[in-house]
């Protein structure tokens, strides 16, 4: 049996490929500004300023943190992996932007020093996610926010749904356990055969005014096929995912000292806000 330090080495050596393959850097902003916007929907952007300081733990490409930036004193971006490199070029604009190729738990970053800290589909691919969530809110100063969403386990869709997951899990660690070109190619091949048309299938149903929130990757349906090879690889190239139901994320994050727990009631479920005791 493998150590929780090999998985977490092989799945950040796993994201410094995947990032390095899916920059970001070509994307249409307004494209990844409105996802960006799904996800921050329930930040509480009033208690941030150009004084502020706050966390991007687990920045991968630095596309979350693009839209941070000019908006704050100093933005730290943590990221393990190789990808850190590609943040940099993509964050090159923002010279109020500090990158560390490290855990959060190892950042230089002083205990209690945070105005504010995210971590968006990071923790869930390590292995003890309580304590890496613990870690990020000891950075935040007292009543600071802490933004988090990690992969839920679908106690909000129906028992079919749920079945399909589980199928596809077992797809999942075939493939995970795949060389990472060969990882690559089998994603991109996913992508193509099931999320596009899935995806799309939702959107042109959803023209004849049926909901489609329970359809499989209805999700992607108004999003362009790059991020559907990105997520791909990110779903089914990780050897280590965890999902959470949303009982489980209120619990890990009040036993990490977050209270006023706060959903969001649109996708990507369960994205949730806390603040630090």
């Amino acid at each position: 049996m493998k150590s929780d330090k090999e998985y977490n080495d092989k799945i950040i050596k796993d994201f410094g490929n995947e990032w390095k393959s899916f920059p970001h850097n070509n994307l249409d902003k307004r494209i990844l500004k409105e996802q960006f916007n799904s996800y921050f929907s329930i930040f509480p952007w009033d208690m941030i300023n150009s004084s502020s300081s706050g966390f991007d733990a687990g920045c991968g490409s630095g596309r979350w943190a693009y839209f941070i930036a000019d908006k704050v004193s100093i933005l730290n971006c943590i990221e393990p992996s190789d990808a850190i490199d590609v943040a940099k070029d993509n964050l090159s604009n923002f010279s109020n932007c500090k990158f560390y190729k490290c855990t959060i738990e190892n950042s230089p970053i002083v205990d209690n020093t945070m105005d504010f800290g995210y971590s968006l589909g990071v923790l869930h691919h390590i292995p003890n996610t309580q304590k890496a969530l613990s870690d990020c809110v000891k950075k935040l100063k007292k009543d600071s926010p802490f933004l988090l969403y990690i992969y839920y386990s679908f106690d909000n869709k129906p028992f079919w749904y749920r079945y399909l997951w589980f199928c596809s899990n077992c797809l999942r660690i075939i493939i995970s356990n795949l060389p990472y070109r060969l990882k690559f190619i089998f994603s991109q091949i996913l992508a193509f055969i099931i999320y596009l048309p899935l995806s799309r299938i939702s959107k042109y149903v959803s023209y004849f005014g049926f909901n489609v929130d329970s359809f499989p990757l209805s999700f992607y349906r108004d999003k362009p096929f790059y991020f559907m090879r990105t997520d791909a690889l990110d779903r089914f190239g990780t050897k280590l995912e965890k999902r959470f139901s949303k009982k489980e994320i209120i619990s890990m994050m009040e036993k990490s000292g977050l209270k006023d727990i706060k959903f969001s009631d649109q996708p990507p479920y369960h994205c949730a806000i806390g603040y630090k005791i």
